[in-house]
């Protein structure tokens, strides 16, 4: 059945790209909740020995994604429904103080988006709430930031999805703890995902040939040049529609998931998904449910 749904999407795939458009908001209502867990895996497919603690931060201060509230409510639906995380959800940057990152196994950014001007989400936030010279907010807004790479580096888990890549968006620190930096997107398209690696286990569930996807396909700067992570799922360049003018990219991939050690720690980059639509996806939830558990390291390095 698997197959025969793939071999259909792709057949219907030019016709998709030529159609598609920024998705429609979906409400965020108990029949949408309902829809999701039942969608959701009942059981994790890596043993845990206990449940693990993390935060969900949802602060934006720049671009607001009408899909925050899904996230959030999506990563609440497979964390209980698998037994496996305590979900603790915060707007809060007293968060990232040290003694505050400490309880938890691992933080999830949920499109952190932050502000063009300084692409930095912890001054924007300093800025609005504490009345300080312009120097002492960005001492602190570096502060914050280095309690977080502190903080992977000692062995805590970091899973950033779609906007969130832009938190600390100037930042090379933060760009290397991440594997990226934000540059641009072409509008919504529908777009066909690869696997890296079909056999890899934290994708291994996905249909071997991938699967059809409409999302803001997220091109990087920064460390993504390096390529210094682990390659989850990609896009060949060639199909994306409506790139930046003068930088086509007509050869080659970009990355559309990833993971990386850092330290002690993990990390994994999701930029699925733009859209809540996404999330009635079962295959995208038990791929967001494993990323959870390699970040909190109950999956083989």
């Amino acid at each position: 059945m698997k197959k025969f749904i793939l071999t259909f999407s792709l057949a219907a795939f030019a016709t998709l790209n030529a159609l598609s458009q920024d998705l429609k908001e979906v409400a965020l209502t108990e029949e949408w909740q309902q829809k999701i867990e039942k969608l959701a895996p009942s059981k994790t497919n890596f043993p845990f020995s206990e449940k693990k603690k993390i935060l969900v931060f949802s602060l934006y201060t720049g671009f607001q994604h009408w899909v925050i509230p899904h996230t959030t409510e999506m990563i609440k639906v497979i964390s209980k429904k698998s037994g496996a995380f305590e979900v603790v959800e915060s707007i809060d940057i007293n968060q990232f103080e040290k003694e505050n990152l400490a309880q938890y196994d691992a933080v999830v950014m949920n499109n952190t988006c932050s502000k063009p001007e300084h692409r930095n989400l912890f001054w924007d936030q300093l800025n609005i709430v504490q009345d300080k010279d312009s120097v002492s907010l960005m001492s602190k807004a570096m502060e914050l930031e280095q309690n977080l790479i502190d903080y992977v580096k000692n062995g805590g888990g970091l899973f950033l999805l779609h906007g969130a890549v832009t938190t600390q968006n100037n930042s090379m620190d933060f760009s290397k703890l991440v594997g990226a930096s934000f540059d641009y997107h072409p509008p919504q398209q529908t777009i066909h995902i690869h696997l890296e690696d079909a056999e890899h286990p934290l994708v291994k569930h996905f249909p071997a040939n991938g699967f059809v996807h409409v999302d803001e396909p997220y091109f990087y700067k920064n460390a993504y040049s390096e390529l210094a992570f682990e390659p989850l799922l990609f896009f060949n360049n060639s199909e994306i529609k409506d790139q930046r003018k003068n930088q086509e990219l007509t050869a080659g991939k970009t990355y559309v998931a990833w993971i990386k050690s850092e330290g002690k720690g993990r990390v994994m980059y999701s930029a699925a998904s733009h859209n809540a639509q996404s999330f009635e996806n079962p295959d995208l939830l038990e791929f967001f449910l494993n990323g959870l558990q390699y970040v909190v390291g109950d999956t083989p390095d």
